[in-house]
């Protein structure tokens, strides 16, 4: 398993939390919402992170991420506010130059729950 490099992200980082739940709307206007899958599963997060680097460690990040998404393996991180890692994935990021050798990389990692 792949560890995220040890780069902290910039101040402004969004955490999302999506808990799975279903929904049954009844005919009289009732309706009942149920969670559902194994109980510590049933609230992933989301981060959406931003990092002001270098333009050495953004190709840290950036081959780091290329990596995963050639072998669609998930990855630990550490969130900022959490000393535990947990295993997560990118479906997107972008990278803008914005100064010499200063790179600014945005990314969502989405947690994932595998073994």
């Amino acid at each position: 398993m792949a560890t995220f490099p040890s780069i902290t992200p910039a101040y402004g980082a969004q955490k999302t939390s999506r808990p799975r739940t279903r929904t049954v709307q009844f005919g009289d206007g009732y309706s009942q919402r149920l969670l559902y899958g194994i109980p510590s599963h049933m609230n992933p997060k989301e981060w959406d992170l931003t990092w002001n680097v270098s333009e050495t460690d953004s190709d840290t990040i950036e081959t780091f991420l290329n990596a995963r998404a050639e072998d669609s393996a998930s990855f630990d991180w550490t969130p900022l506010d959490e000393t535990t890692s947990y295993k997560w994935i990118c479906p997107e990021w972008s990278k803008s130059i914005p100064y010499n050798n200063r790179a600014t990389i945005t990314a969502r990692f989405i947690q994932v729950f595998e073994p």
